[in-house]
Order: structure tokens, then sequence, then C-alpha cells
């Protein structure tokens, strides 16, 4: 129904914001991710919403950036992960440490959200891993945006292999972000980079 809302922010709770637009105050869910990082009462602040309709309530859901609303709407989709699972999901962990979690089947790291059992965190795997994708998703919609000049694929192989050497893969993530990558540098390079990164 909403896109976006964009008001002043006037009230911050554990879990819910109040934006004022237009003399009209929102009460929109958040997760606490994004209380954390929300600026003070009064700021002007734009949330990316989703509304909930039920027989017995009217609810916004809302997110800082496009890209973590599109994380939510596919979670939504999980059988058995309603928007309050969803919402607990990325309380816990970004929108970016979800999808390496559900790319190298990391279960554990999921059902660390409250609400989400281990069962959950496999179906949420087995059912979004074909819809979220390393290349397209971690490394060109999330901000920074990445020089396009850069090899994306070494920087999959190299994720991949820090994971496979037992770091997490938000770790991993992290650690080939914080490097300078060029586009003549293999995933052997880029690996060799991250390692020293990681230490």
């Amino acid at each position: 129904m909403y896109a976006y809302i964009k008001g002043e922010l006037v009230d911050i709770a554990e879990d819910n914001i109040v934006l004022e637009c237009n003399s009209i105050g929102y009460n929109i869910r958040v997760p606490l991710s994004v209380v954390q990082q929300l600026p003070g009462i009064g700021a002007t602040v734009k949330i990316y919403t989703y509304t909930s309709v039920r027989e017995d309530a009217f609810l916004l859901f809302g997110f800082l950036s496009k890209d973590d609303l599109e994380i939510y709407k596919k979670l939504i989709t999980v059988n058995g992960i309603g928007p309050k699972g969803a919402l607990g999901i990325l309380s816990v962990m970004s929108a970016d440490d979800l999808r390496f979690a559900i790319i190298s089947g990391d279960a554990k790291t999921i059902a660390k959200a409250p609400g989400i059992g281990a069962k959950s965190a496999e179906r949420i795997i087995l059912d979004l891993k074909d819809k979220v994708s390393l290349q397209t998703e971690a490394f060109d919609a999330v901000e920074p945006v990445v020089d396009a000049k850069e090899n994306t694929a070494a920087k999959s192989e190299a994720i991949e292999a820090l994971v496979a050497l037992g770091y997490a893969p938000a770790e991993a993530l992290k650690a080939i972000r914080q490097i300078q990558v060029t586009e003549d540098m293999d995933s052997g390079a880029i690996l060799k980079r991250a390692l020293k990164a990681l230490a």
C-alpha cells in the first residue's frame, strides 16, 4: 500500500517507531537493527514499508533500505515465517548476513533469531536458496556499490573459501569488503588479503 513514508520521527520504542507525515502519526514496527541506526527524535526519516492486513489488524513494518525490505518480503513467503518472525530475524542479523547464511546453508546462524528453531531455519534455506544470489544481491545491491571493474566471480570464490576455512559467512563478506580488489586479482590473491584483514 505504501512504498515508503518520509516524515518526522516523533517516538522510538523497542520494536516500533512513530513517524509523523502530513499531521498523521504512523505506527511502524521495525527490527531492533533499525532502532539502533535511527537518528534522534525530531529528525526526518525515510522508512520503506510493508503493509500487513489481517482480519484483526492493519500493521506497517518498516526498514531503512529497499534491500532490507526486499529480503523481508522474501522471508514472509516461507511457510511458518510470519511478519513478526521475519522481523525477529532481521533484528539479529543484517540482510547481508542473512543472504550469506542462506547461500552457505548456515541454519545455525539463522536459528539464533528469536522464535526461529532449527527446522524453521532449514526451511528458510531450502525455500530461499534459489531466490537470493551472491553476485547480484550481495555485491550489486549492497551499499556501497562495488566498482563494476572488480572481479565479482573471484570475490565469490574467495568468500566460499573463507567459509570452508571455518569463518562465518558474514565475517567472510566483511573481510572481502575491507580490501581493495582489482580487476586482475584472482581468488587466491583476494583470499590472502582477506586472511590478513581477519588476522
